[in-house]
């Protein structure tokens, strides 16, 4: 077993410092490396703040706030990472940009320490393409703020020994992150189930709802956060970049939302451009903008989309069965060891309501001959975008639930 002594982080925006100071808050040294002095002073002064309010707030001590900080050591270089067991790439999301930083970590990184790469959507082998030990290469995918979300997927690669494997799930124990193995798919587990949640609540937008309407419902229904408030969060611009990635998932006749469209090409990337889904004020309050009504009204128009009344009813079963068929698909391929695996990463890190236990919790709650057949009457109306999985049909045929598909495929 790798020993985690000592790590660096590649990348000190957002994800690297965040990541950064759960190595700190574990008592690991970290080395935050970034390329520009302006960029590593503007994280450490973000570090600072945040440890900061923390001790203002009486979760840590003054002495725990200096010791955290002690542990982070930022640098311009390369210097130093031939002593560390570990480092996270937190670079931008980009292929090219991830591949330079593992082709320089070949020549720097000592014999056996783990190359991690924080991508949470990109390809492990893509990345590991360039790097001359592929056996040491894995995916952590951390959530964000890195340093507050306990969910961790860990992504080994088709190289990946299955020792770094370990290594990786030992690590997210000791920086106290729910670790889970997820396959290297587009998307891996989260975001590849978080497309298609997002896909009908936009198709719900042309037929008629409202973002608020959505978002609303399913926060009375024990979301932490809507949809669209989410996005709004991470920056649309983030969606509309990982397309690319998650085509090939897509069957022939998919149906797509166009709303989306016509917001990016306008510049409203969300939270960051003061108007995404909504508009937002001084105090970055969401407020509802007629403009986007106006946006959906100008897509479902184009794409002949009749608009009607939706309840929010239909909003909840369409967005969490979405989950669901996707998840049980996930299952079918192999990308997910376990159904409560998938039900971990989505209470950890996407805001599902605990106390319904997770998607595929829910679903067996609800019983899967009822859900699959409320799926097969959903492709019905909407076609390819609801195609269920052979597990799915099998566990609901059999009265069987994803728990005891769990429990079956447990060693004796």
């Amino acid at each position: 077993m790798i020993d985690v002594q000592a790590a660096a982080v590649v990348g000190a925006g957002t994800m690297g410092r965040g990541i950064a100071m759960c190595f700190a808050n574990a008592g690991i040294a970290v080395r935050l490396k970034e390329t520009r002095q302006d960029a590593l002073e503007a994280a450490l002064k973000a570090i600072e703040a945040s440890y900061q309010s923390t001790f203002q707030k009486g979760r840590i001590s003054i002495e725990q706030m200096r010791a955290r900080l002690s542990q982070i050591r930022p640098q311009l270089d390369y210097a130093g990472f031939d002593t560390v067991d570990v480092v996270v790439e937190a670079a931008f999301e980009n292929l090219d940009v991830k591949r330079a930083v593992f082709a320089e970590l070949s020549a720097v990184a000592k014999p056996g320490a783990v190359l991690a790469t924080n991508t949470s959507y990109l390809n492990i082998d893509d990345i590991a393409q360039t790097s001359t030990r592929p056996e040491v290469v894995i995916g952590l995918h951390f959530f964000s703020p890195a340093h507050v979300m306990r969910l961790l997927e860990v992504v080994p690669g088709r190289a990946t020994a299955s020792s770094v494997t370990a290594a990786a799930l030992a690590l997210g124990e000791r920086l106290g992150k729910r670790a889970v193995i997820a396959g290297n798919c587009p998307g891996f587990i989260g975001n590849r189930m978080l497309r298609v949640y997002r896909r009908e609540a936009q198709l719900l937008l042309e037929e008629g709802a409202s973002p608020r309407q959505v978002d609303s419902a399913l926060e009375h229904w024990g979301m932490a956060m809507g949809p669209f408030a989410a996005q709004d969060l991470a920056g649309i611009d983030i969606a509309m970049s990982s397309r690319h990635v998650f085509a090939p998932l897509e069957p022939p006749g998919i149906r797509a939302p166009h709303t989306i469209d016509l917001l990016y090409a306008q510049g409203r990337l969300g939270q960051k451009t003061g108007a995404g889904w909504y508009r937002y004020d001084e105090k970055r309050k969401a407020l509802p903008d007629p403009s986007v009504d106006a946006l959906i009204e100008t897509a479902a128009r184009e794409v002949g989309t009749l608009r009607r009344s939706i309840t929010a009813e239909e909003i909840v079963e369409r967005t969490i069965f979405a989950l669901v068929n996707e998840g049980a698909l996930i299952l079918e391929q192999g990308h997910a060891l376990r159904a409560s695996d998938i039900d971990l990463v989505y209470v950890n890190g996407y805001g599902f309501p605990e106390h319904r236990g997770g998607p595929m919790r829910h679903a067996d709650d609800i019983g899967l001959s009822v859900v699959h057949q409320r799926i097969l009457k959903l492709r019905a109306i909407h076609g390819a975008n609801w195609e269920p999985g052979t597990l799915l049909a099998r566990l609901a045929e059999a009265g069987s639930t994803f728990a005891a598909w769990d429990r079956a495929r447990q060693p004796a």
